[in-house]
């Protein structure tokens, strides 16, 4: 994964995966049990006789189900809580406006990226450190999305949405907008460049020079 939050997601989702297989099993294991413990044969032609309840077996099944959804929504509120948090310092602060059909990356104390459909801006964070993105919209709503770290927020018209970003791997990361705005959305794509704190400080000159 490409950042500290996308790790935490994508561990939130192995837990229900895993879960799901596990929940899977056994009703597979259970139907299949079912069908030859009380099938008809050629030796015994009534079915096997089966009790009329079993109240602690069916409670059991009741109260099983019931654990396993409070745990799966107390882990995931946990690791929502966690990706949701908001760091007390931050090494960036970028300032990102979504609108048709591009990106403005603005950067406090630093420069204005901007680009084209043909020429898609590129935001540069430092790996490792954790950056503040504040994202609106000029026009209509649109979606800032980096699949490769499983992260996307609505950019809204009027609003700001505040929330951080932690890079944990070098590397250049494709960004698009995630909610249909019109005719040119497919080319609404931005790049994420993931450095070392070294070249993101020589980036950062050399961007803000005149």
């Amino acid at each position: 994964m490409g950042s500290s939050q996308a790790a935490a997601l994508a561990e939130d989702w192995r837990i229900f995966t895993f879960a799901a297989l596990a929940v899977a099993l056994l009703v597979w294991g259970l139907i299949i049990y079912a069908a030859l413990r009380f099938r008809k044969t050629s030796a015994n032609p009534e079915p096997r006789s089966q009790k009329d309840a079993n109240v602690p077996l069916e409670i059991a099944w009741t109260v099983a189900p019931l654990l396993l959804v409070i745990a799966l929504f107390a882990w995931t509120y946990h690791i929502e809580t966690e990706v949701e948090a908001h760091a007390a310092v931050h090494a960036v602060d970028v300032g990102v406006n979504a609108y048709r059909w591009g990106w403005t990356f603005a950067y406090v104390h630093g420069p204005t990226v901007d680009g084209t459909p043909n020429k898609p801006p590129e935001i540069v964070l430092p790996v490792g450190k954790t950056a503040a993105l504040r994202l609106t919209s000029s026009d209509v709503v649109h979606s800032f999305w980096i699949p490769d770290m499983l992260f996307k927020r609505d950019a809204t018209p009027g609003r700001a949405t505040a929330f951080d970003l932690t890079p944990t791997k070098e590397g250049t990361y494709l960004g698009r907008c995630a909610e249909f705005c019109g005719l040119n959305h497919a080319t609404m794509a931005f790049r994420l460049r993931v450095v070392s704190p070294a070249a993101y400080q020589r980036w950062l000159k050399h961007a803000a020079a005149p």
